[in-house]
Parts: C-alpha cells; structure tokens; sequence
C-alpha cells in the first residue's frame, strides 16, 4: 500500500481558513464545479456531478469545520496541506455471517476498479447527516450510509433500518489514489447484519461478491486483486478478530470514543 508522508500543518479550523477559500464556514447544499474545470477533464459526466456534493470539512479532532466540494477535498494538493473530512465505511454480513464486498467500477475518479468493503462515501454537509457531537455525528453517517447503499447497491432502507447499524469505531488515516487524487479522512467503520436484495448501480459497483474469513484471506492472496487502502487498513488492524465476534462479544468494541490514527 502507497502512503505519503508530507510534513503537515495541524489541522485546526484557523489553519484550514486560511489555506483553503473554497471551505464554506457553514453547511451547504452544493458547490458548483466549474464546467470547464481542468481537473476533471476526460472523466466520466456522472461522477463528475458527483464531485458537486459537499464533504463536511474536520480539523483532526472530528469537529466540522465547514463544508467544501468533494473535488476540493479529494485533491492531493489540498490534502497535503491538511484538508480533511469525514467519511464512513459499511460492512454488511449475511445471515451466514459472510461479508458482502464490492468492486469499484471503472468510472470511478478515486480508486477505480479496486475491491473494497460494503460501501465507502460520505455524509454531506446537509440536514440530518451533520452533527458536532459524536452521538449526531453517528446517527448522520448512519443517514448517509442508508442513502448510499441504495445508490450505490440499491439496497432499499427497509433493508437495512438505522437502528441496525452498528457504530465500532473512527480511523484517521491518509492515502493517495494517483498523483492528483487522494483519501484524507475520519472514517466511521459502521457494522450491519442483514440479508438484501442488491442491484447494483453500474457507474459505481462492476462486480459484487459474499465472503468468508478465509475467502477473503484468500483474496488478499491473489496479485492481480487490488484494495483501497482504507479496507486493507481495517482488515491488517481489527476486521477479523471484530468478524470472529460479529455474533457473541461485539458489543466489546462498539462505540469507541477514541479517533484511531492510522498515519504514516
């Protein structure tokens, strides 16, 4: 796994002001990504308008800051400097206890093609998937997790009800995509165990697959598999020994106030 290491500022709310205008100090529904914008040149018309969305924008701690594009916050030049935001990550087990995994799809401007867990976004600088405190700040990315599983996989709500999300844990941690695009993040790994129907969106999800423990050991195995590296970040950490607990003993781990740095 690439990782970066930049000498960075810390990431207080003063620092990310002054280094960054295009952080609206309060929440909003949208920023504009210029047409002709040369950063986006040659990518695909959907997840283009996708990088309109607006990421809730961190100092290191968790507390929102502002909000700003997701193209602003998924430049390497900005996360260099410190820009941050908060994401989540869903792993959803069947009933049979395996983990439903998917493949990027090609489209894809970040980590195209990869493997990775459930489904990996974030929640928007909008009403009901913001929140300050850490109990909000739950419930908004469970919001946000529900509405992307259905974007994404087409897993309707009443599939997959907020109160059956699980929240374990927040993992800070910094990762480049190619030389322009990159990962700077407080990920929340958020649990769920449920049988779904799935139908998958093609400009998001090429493949999907269930796995064991050991299938997905296996998998890991394989060269010509690629992951993202928050899901290899998980996995070389806490996924397995939190797996062999899904039924009997989760509740050790869940809810942990601690942010876990993950930065090299």
């Amino acid at each position: 796994m690439s990782t970066t290491t930049v000498e960075a500022q810390t990431v207080t709310a003063d620092n990310i002001i002054r280094l960054f205008p295009e952080v609206n100090t309060s929440l909003a529904d949208s920023h504009r990504v210029p047409n002709n914008n040369d950063d986006l040149t040659g990518y695909d018309e959907e997840q283009i308008r996708l990088m309109e969305e607006v990421c809730i924008v961190l100092d290191e701690n968790d507390n929102p800051i502002g909000s700003a594009s997701k193209k602003v916050c998924h430049l390497m030049k900005n996360i260099d400097q410190g820009l941050l935001h908060r994401a989540f990550s869903v792993f959803l087990f069947d009933t049979e206890n395996r983990l439903l995994m998917q493949q990027r799809a090609p489209e894809k401007i970040t980590f195209p093609d990869m493997w990775t867990n459930t489904c990996c976004s974030h929640p928007l600088g909008i009403p009901g998937e913001t929140g300050a405190e850490l109990s909000a700040a739950i419930q908004g990315v469970q919001r946000a997790a529900q509405r992307k599983l259905d974007q994404e996989l087409g897993i309707k709500a009443k599939q997959v009800p907020l109160e059956k999300f699980r929240f374990l844990t927040r993992i800070h941690y910094k990762a480049p995509s190619d030389g322009k695009w990159g990962e700077h993040e407080v990920d929340y790994i958020l649990f769920i165990k449920a049988d779904v129907a799935i139908d998958p969106n093609p400009n998001e999800v090429q493949d999907t697959r269930y796995v064991s423990e050991n299938e997905l050991k296996s998998m890991f195995d394989d060269d010509k598999l690629k992951f993202t590296p928050w899901f290899k970040l998980i996995c070389q950490s806490m996924l397995f020994e939190w797996w062999e607990h899904l039924d009997h003993g989760l509740e050790t781990y869940t809810g942990e106030t601690q942010i876990r740095r993950m930065l090299n």
